[in-house]
């Protein structure tokens, strides 16, 4: 068809190009040597004024030839025509929304990885192409139409854009997670990447290995083009990437993305971290080895900070204070870091896991510690989720040693576990006998403190061991702890004794107490017997009247027989 259209041209014939068949003729052309030295205004002069006008001023028409150039590799390549179309893809990609007035597809009405003065219609064009007529352009705009390339020329394409560093790294994010979503089964919810390398029962297996080549080889391709910025892309994303490098055994890919996950792992869902176990080397559900490896990418980020930059690098950085370069320095390790309540959610994630975790059967007892070791003690301020995953782990190993039982039973804190859980583990059958005594002495201990017993009330023995609890919550050491439980194994009946003497001591103050209140009270009866003094002072005024007035009537009854 192609050399038909060139006869046509040498006789005359008016030809119809378009952006689907011009790369086709092009090609055609140059190996007919069509040029102007045979003849001025040859076929090929013509083609490349028509690429350069019309074909690459055009969104579309862009894609689609680069698309088509893929059948005529490597003439295409050699032509030129493959980089041109890229560069023109790519420039267009820059363009600020607002003066964008070409077609676009953009079929995805409910992401949210628009801009803020983004609005989408509701309602879109029926045949899903949308123009500036209709709304305001996206950020994100240029995503739909250049995921239909092949990973080849994608990828080339993408390395161009983010070449140019004026593309916000979240947005390219979203547009590997489109087409990772177009393109690489397993990663949506409607698409499995087992059942694509497995195929039907009448595959080959030599198809099913070159089906899973070829994924690897995307995925490997994806993987590189994922910015180095922390949150440039979904937690959620890189797992269900992850989890197909696993499938797919991507060791390049799994290194890398395991460092991406990483440093985002407080974003991470308990599901997300499920991922299957293939090796042959165990009967593992999960693949625990790789989750501990995310939990020490996540915990080595304070551990190697970033370098603070020289001063003198470039001629415009030698007038840079030191203070200017602390605070950037500052700053950077501040964003590479983890955050205090990170943490806490990690570790309240690693608990969830080590609780889906221990109901296999096959799960190593060392693996299950390893992992619950791999989170610091201060990340933990309570342990019900980890005394929730040993009471799971302990029920469904019923064939572990006294030794095993004592040795997982280590990693719990006893003054760290909530009233609830220490009801239910002083009625654990699954526990050694030392961790059922240390439960309940530290909750005779709290009840004690909470019935109004001050700290310095009690026993030496006893305030050692409180004081080295409330060292731990802020320090986050467990050597002190270790020594505690030794030595309430070992002095538990001292202890007893010191808690009935300062019972005896309490029981005896209250006694003191009360008749130290007895006694004020019949003090104050006594008082209250004498009377008050303006009833004394009534009570003279009254016996002086009557001795008067009796005093009085003595004269009166004299003083008759004296005038006689």
């Amino acid at each position: 068809e192609a050399f038909e259209q060139c006869a046509k041209f040498c006789y005359g014939i008016t030809i119809t190009l378009n952006a689907f068949n011009l790369v086709a003729v092009r090609c055609a052309a140059d190996y007919l040597e069509m040029t102007e030295t045979v003849e001025k205004g040859n076929l090929i002069f013509k083609l490349e004024v028509f690429l350069n006008s019309s074909i690459f001023h055009g969104w579309k028409d862009s894609t689609i030839v680069l698309q088509s150039t893929k059948a005529f590799l490597p003439l295409a390549e050699d032509l030129k025509i493959v980089s041109r179309a890229i560069d023109a893809i790519a420039s267009k990609t820059l363009v600020d929304p607002s003066k964008v007035d070409f077609s676009f597809t953009y079929l995805r009405l409910g992401s949210t990885k628009t801009h803020e003065s983004s609005e989408i219609n509701p309602s879109p064009p029926w045949n899903g192409i949308q123009s500036r007529r209709h709304q305001s352009v996206p950020m994100d705009w240029w995503i739909e139409d250049i995921a239909e390339l092949e990973i080849d020329l994608y990828w080339r394409v993408m390395v161009v854009i983010k070449s140019t560093g004026r593309i916000a790294h979240n947005l390219i994010g979203e547009a590997l997670r489109f087409y990772s979503l177009r393109w690489l089964p397993g990663i949506s919810k409607e698409q499995n990447l087992g059942e694509s390398m497995r195929g039907n029962n009448r595959t080959p297996a030599r198809d099913c290995i070159e089906i899973a080549a070829k994924h690897r080889i995307l995925l490997d391709k994806i993987v590189s083009l994922i910015p180095s910025e922390k949150g440039s892309t979904s937690c959620s994303f890189l797992l269900k990437l992850l989890k197909a490098a696993t499938i797919l055994n991507a060791s390049t890919s799994k290194i890398e993305l395991a460092r991406c996950v990483g440093r985002q792992l407080e974003e991470a869902s308990l599901n997300d971290l499920l991922i299957p176990s293939l090796s042959y080397e165990n009967d593992s559900l999960y693949d625990v080895d790789l989750v501990q490896s995310l939990v020490e990418h996540f915990m080595m980020q304070d551990q190697s900070p970033p370098i603070s930059p020289p001063r003198a690098q470039q001629n415009y950085e030698k007038r840079r204070t030191r203070s200017a370069e602390n605070i950037d320095f500052m700053e950077s390790k501040r964003l590479s870091s983890a955050t205090h309540s990170s943490k806490l959610r990690v570790a309240k994630l690693i608990d969830g896991y080590l609780a889906e975790i221990a109901r296999d059967a096959h799960l190593p007892i060392f693996k299950f510690t390893a992992l619950a070791q791999s989170i610091p003690d201060f990340a933990r301020p309570v342990h019900d989720g980890l005394y929730r995953a040993i009471d799971i782990y302990l029920k469904e190993h019923p064939g572990l040693t006294k030794a095993e039982r004592k040795n997982i039973c280590r990693l719990l804190d006893c003054k760290k576990l909530s009233m609830e859980a220490c009801i239910h583990a002083a009625q654990n059958e699954q526990l050694p006998l030392r961790v059922v005594v240390q439960v309940l002495f530290f909750e005779q201990v709290r009840a004690a403190m909470k019935g109004g017993l001050l700290l310095h009330e009690l026993p030496g023995n006893v305030k050692a061991l409180m004081s080295s609890q409330e060292v731990q919550s802020h320090e986050g050491t467990s050597g002190a702890l270790e020594h505690g439980w030794e030595s309430v194994h070992q002095n538990f009946k001292v202890l007893k004794g010191d808690l009935a003497s300062t019972k005896a001591k309490i029981s005896g103050a209250e006694c003191s107490n009360i008749e130290q209140e007895a006694a004020k009270s019949s003090k104050l009866k006594s008082v209250s017997n004498i009377p008050s003094k303006p009833k004394k002072f009534l009570w003279k005024l009254w016996l002086g009247r009557n001795l008067s007035d009796s005093a009085k009537s003595c004269v009166s009854s004299t003083r008759p027989s004296k005038l006689t």
